[in-house]
């Protein structure tokens, strides 16, 4: 199949188009923010996890762009404006983003937004699960984006549970790992039936791209609470993978399996916590990066990811994403835990 310019083709599928620009503009945005970072440009959630002005940018934008296309679409993402409204120089530096983001596509014909309309398009993002949706991570692996490390915008459309359009955009990441090429900004385009397609974050068509059944390394979370690695390295260690894992936050690890530079990402829930079940908008863009691909994703019991069971995968015990000729051998090996 010939590889698909989305971001030239004027009849190419609205809502490919409408989810490019908007996690373009997304991160543009998150550079923009991390360049100029301060102190008090994060703040802590009460599960402890941070959530900075990008996180709240990100969201306002994508999710003012997805609802002004698409109203009747609901969107699932993973932040709300409440703690923000309790911070008004919070506030007011995620408005100044916004507005100068905002308005650069129009900018002799928009006036500024408001506070008010800022904090309500991110509360936009406080939709339920349902037959058709969107599900929004603004910045997956902000403990990544604080380290000025990997990161990622990941933007899904799901209809009857089944991912349908998955756009995933990584700053920081280069065009090729292991090189001494120093490009970096990267989005995967998947549509379902129509590959996975790599731009720059200029949006330059690079390659349609592949997994690799060549490749033997597998990836894994950069935060060792994210998952077992005492588990993950059994595995690898059953699979013959005696390379050094690579190690990074956020679903550009999908990302590098899709093009053939990782075999296998794998997570496990952290021993500690047994009962742990991974939120939606952290695996759906990726996983079908992966399998659009070539890939299998699954989880760590063979089921497929189950999007429909509410806002964390209830019925999924962690996540397996191989280059598909692995797949039935990490199961193999993990029932032998």
């Amino acid at each position: 199949m010939k590889s698909q310019n989305y971001l030239t083709e004027p009849q190419g599928n609205t809502k490919i188009q409408t989810a490019i620009d908007a996690v373009m503009k997304a991160m543009r945005l998150c550079e923009q923010v991390q360049s100029e970072m301060v102190s008090t440009d994060a703040i802590q959630k009460t599960d402890r996890s941070p959530v900075t002005v990008a996180d709240f940018g990100s969201q306002a934008l994508i999710c003012q762009a997805i609802g002004e296309a698409f109203p009747d679409n609901p969107i699932v993402a993973e932040e709300s404006a409440q703690a923000l409204k309790e911070n008004a120089s919070l506030l007011e530096r995620v408005t100044g983003y916004v507005n100068q983001f905002k308005r650069q596509r129009f900018a002799f014909c928009e006036d500024a937004v408001s506070a008010e309309t800022v904090c309500e398009w991110i509360d936009r993002g406080s939709g339920e699960v349902g037959p058709n949706f969107w599900t929004l991570d603004p910045i997956d692996g902000t403990k990544g984006f604080l380290r000025r490390d990997q990161y990622a915008i990941a933007l899904a459309y799901i209809v009857d549970g089944v991912v349908q359009l998955g756009v995933l955009g990584c700053p920081n990441l280069p065009y090729r790992l292991d090189t001494a090429e120093t490009e970096r900004g990267c989005l995967f385009v998947a549509s379902r039936g129509e590959g996975t397609h790599l731009y720059s974050k200029t949006g330059e068509l690079l390659a349609r791209v592949h997994v690799s059944e060549a490749t033997h390394r597998f990836a894994e979370s950069f935060e060792s609470t994210h998952g077992d690695s005492d588990a993950h390295a059994t595995i690898a260690n059953a699979l013959g993978i005696t390379e050094s894992p690579v190690r990074m936050d956020s679903q550009a690890k999908y990302g590098i399996v899709s093009r053939g530079e990782a075999s296998l990402y794998i997570r496990l829930p952290n021993p500690a916590y047994p009962d742990y079940r991974e939120c939606i908008w952290d695996h759906a863009a990726g996983a079908i990066v992966v399998e659009e691909a070539g890939g299998t994703v699954t989880d760590a019991n063979g089921v497929p990811l189950n999007f429909l069971a509410g806002k964390r995968m209830h019925e999924n015990r962690g996540i397996v994403a191989t280059n598909g000729k692995l797949h039935q051998h990490v199961l193999k090996a993990l029932s032998n835990l």
